[in-house]
């Protein structure tokens, strides 16, 4: 009995496999490494000109290695699609990756089926406004970088807030 329920698990994973699924995010704050992500727009420029950063400037980029951003195209812009408003461009530490990972939202590991690689201490991301704020109220908020921080990040935070985790 034992190898037939192990023999049908294996099975299940091969198939599961097969079929290029990956865990979904089962996160409160809507957002996770595997969110749908338009991987044919490439990075332009270094500025968005019609888009402003909580500063009230025009959007800076966030990352190109690795490329970040739900369009990826390295800003922390945000549109009707993006559901979890991955708008604060921040740098990410081991404790915020280990936090967002136990809040069912792994950052770490690589999901390549998304072109997501995975991250590490000291990537520039652009992270959930609501799992920012989230981590903030837990005491392991990241370091934002404000000039690439999108202004919608203030409907979630203020910017004492957002200010309050730089170096």
């Amino acid at each position: 009995m034992k190898s037939l329920i192990i023999v049908s698990l294996l099975l299940v994973s091969i198939v599961s496999l097969a079929q290029n699924k990956v865990p979904t995010n089962k996160s409160k704050a809507g957002c996770g490494p595997v969110a749908e992500t338009n991987l044919k727009k490439k990075m332009e420029n270094q500025t968005k000109k019609d888009e402003k950063n909580v500063l009230g400037t025009e959007l800076q980029i966030a990352g190109k290695s690795p490329i970040t951003g739900f369009y990826r195209d390295g800003f922390c812009s945000t549109g009707v699609d993006d559901r979890g408003i991955h708008v604060v461009a921040a740098v990410v530490t081991d404790k915020f990756l280990q936090y967002s990972k136990a809040r069912g939202n792994d950052l770490i590991t690589p999901y390549p089926a998304y072109g997501f690689p995975g991250l590490k201490a000291g990537d520039k991301w652009c992270l959930c406004a609501a799992r920012w704020k989230e981590a903030y109220d837990a005491g392991v908020a990241p370091p934002v970088v404000l000039e690439a921080t999108h202004e919608k990040a203030l409907e979630y935070a203020t910017l004492e807030e957002l200010k309050g985790t730089l170096r």
